[in-house]
């Protein structure tokens, strides 16, 4: 059996903290500045609640001394004296008199004549087009063009009248007025002693650091002026209780042995009737044709000698397409250029006659049609 009754339990702890006012809802004081209160003459663990401390800042004291210091040392004052020079006139032998031998010396006269420079060649040149090539992609074309001989102008000197005898002649002496400075003083240094120079000067001389100062907030030794700012303040805040009203133990409670009639309920349930078994049904076998290509032969590059556009000349197209039409491959008109319908013929013709096809004039064409390259 049970019955109620009331009781305080505690629902707050007492606490204890540092504010930087005296209200608990004021900000908490800064770990740095309860360090430093504590380094300054403030015991944190013997402060009452309710009591505040202030920071005060003492100026470092400094007294003015003279002092002698040296301005500069004594040294000399070295003074260079200059030579002196005069400038006077000389005249002066540059070359003496001689005698020589002179020769008349032959006389020449020049000739022009014209010789051969580079003789008439053969050369290979890049012509316009892609390069021949089984799979039809592009590159280099060259063609073998024809240069003329080329001349140039040869001058050759070809004496007129040879060297005579040679003579004596009479060189003179030669002569030469020069400007020159002669030494009159040579030069000379001057030694002068300078003495050193002292002057008073005024300093400041440290007699106490500055220092904080910590304490209680009523304590008026220091003035306003020296208070940084920084203030701490203890503030208790005692437990917090409420009264709750519980359920107590008036009777302990006793067993009893009661019987209790058993229950029934009608509920469907799965029997197996057959066993599971596995069927195996047939199924035939599905074929697709599919088309593929297979590699026959490789790819590869060669080079194929063509009627490249330096030498592929209206007369030259116009003989073409007359060999064509006489062995029935072109119906078009004789008109001596390359175009679809004579391409068209010549791929025909390479085609019947096991030639390289592609989309140029090659030379072994030309050649099968009896037409001249050059």
């Amino acid at each position: 059996m049970y019955d109620w009754a009331t009781k305080q339990v505690i629902v707050a702890e007492a606490k204890r903290s540092w504010h930087t006012e005296s209200y608990m809802s004021s900000p908490l004081a800064t770990p740095s500045t309860l360090v430093a209160a504590s380094k300054h003459g403030i015991n944190l663990d013997e402060a009452e609640s309710g009591m505040c401390f202030h920071e005060h800042y003492h100026q470092p004291q400094f007294t003015t001394t003279e002092e002698q210091v040296l301005l500069s040392e004594a040294s000399e004052e070295i003074t260079s004296l200059e030579a002196e020079y005069e400038t006077v006139t000389k005249k002066i032998l540059t070359k003496e008199a001689s005698t020589k031998l002179i020769e008349i010396p032959a006389e020449y006269d020049f000739i022009s004549e014209q010789v051969i420079d580079k003789p008439a060649h053969q050369i290979w040149k890049k012509g316009n087009g892609p390069i021949q090539k089984l799979d039809d992609a592009t590159g280099e074309i060259m063609c073998l063009v024809d240069v003329p001989a080329t001349y140039k102008t040869v001058t050759n000197r070809v004496m007129k009248s040879p060297a005579a005898t040679t003579k004596e002649i009479e060189d003179p002496a030669e002569y030469k007025t020069v400007h020159i400075k002669e030494l009159i003083r040579k030069p000379t240094v001057r030694t002068t002693s300078i003495p050193a120079k002292y002057g008073t000067v005024t300093k400041e001389v440290l007699l106490k650091n500055g220092e904080y100062v910590w304490h209680e907030i009523h304590d008026l030794s220091d003035s306003k002026q020296t208070h940084t700012g920084n203030k701490i303040c203890l503030i208790e805040k005692p437990a917090k209780y409420e009264t709750v009203r519980t359920k107590v133990v008036v009777i302990p409670a006793t067993h009893q042995k009661i019987d209790i009639p058993a229950k029934y309920e009608t509920v469907s349930v799965q029997k197996l009737v057959k066993e599971a078994r596995e069927v195996k049904t047939e199924l035939p076998a599905q074929f697709k044709t599919i088309t593929h290509q297979q590699l026959v032969k490789e790819g590869y590059m060669e080079w194929r000698s063509i009627l490249c556009e330096t030498n592929m000349t209206q007369g030259r197209i116009s003989k073409i397409q007359t060999a064509l039409a006489g062995k029935g491959y072109y119906s078009g008109k004789i008109d001596g250029v390359v175009g679809t319908g004579a391409m068209s013929a010549v791929n025909a013709f390479q085609r019947d006659n096991q030639l390289p096809i592609d989309k140029y004039l090659n030379i072994e064409t030309i050649k099968e049609l009896n037409i001249s390259t050059n």
